[in-house]
């Protein structure tokens, strides 16, 4: 298990990833070629995959988003250390805070 910040990131066995992952949109890398897992809406900063490998996210931001990294690949953001993933499934998930009355993405 990896965490970078307000993001966890937790292996998964490819047999337990759900079927109904796989006919989720792909989401496009940046201009820099990055996958972006959650963007600094403060900083503008980003928790972003470098290397090969595909997103998977659902609409519903509350959702987990899934990484499935085929090569070595490095999770890296401008105020973290980098962290090296094995190929692999992942589940990404980020943090969440309590407000009275709902539940919100923690803002970066």
């Amino acid at each position: 298990m990896f965490r970078q910040g307000d993001i966890l990131i937790m292996p998964v066995p490819e047999e337990s990833v759900p079927a109904s992952v796989h006919t989720l949109p792909s989401v496009p890398r940046d201009g820099r070629g990055r996958l972006v897992l959650a963007l600094g809406e403060a900083t503008g900063h980003a928790h972003a995959v470098v290397g090969q490998g595909t997103l998977l996210r659902d609409p519903d931001p509350m959702l987990p988003q899934h990484l499935h990294v085929t090569s070595a690949a490095r999770v890296v953001h401008e105020e973290h250390d980098p962290i090296s993933l094995p190929p692999g499934w992942y589940r990404v998930v980020r943090q969440r805070e309590y407000i009275p009355g709902s539940v919100r993405m923690v803002a970066d």
